[in-house]
């Protein structure tokens, strides 16, 4: 799995730290650093929590980008 860049991208946008966000869906800091290295697939459920916490997209978050679509 990929590392997701944009999470932490959008993370550090508005300042807030693994922990914080982690605190604001519901999750551990562990398993919120554990998605920003892609070594966890969150539900979607989850990836909706976040995108709502971060004022993202799905697509903006965790959509595929054209070079991994490719491979």
């Amino acid at each position: 799995m990929a590392r997701n860049i944009p999470i932490k991208v959008a993370r550090a946008q508005l300042d807030m730290t693994q922990k914080k966000l982690a605190q604001e869906v519901g999750i551990s800091r562990q398993t919120m650093n554990a998605i920003e290295q892609g070594d966890y697939n969150p539900t979607i459920k989850l990836c909706r929590t976040i995108c709502r916490v971060l004022g993202r997209s799905l697509d903006e978050l965790f959509g595929e980008d054209e070079q991994n679509e490719k491979e």
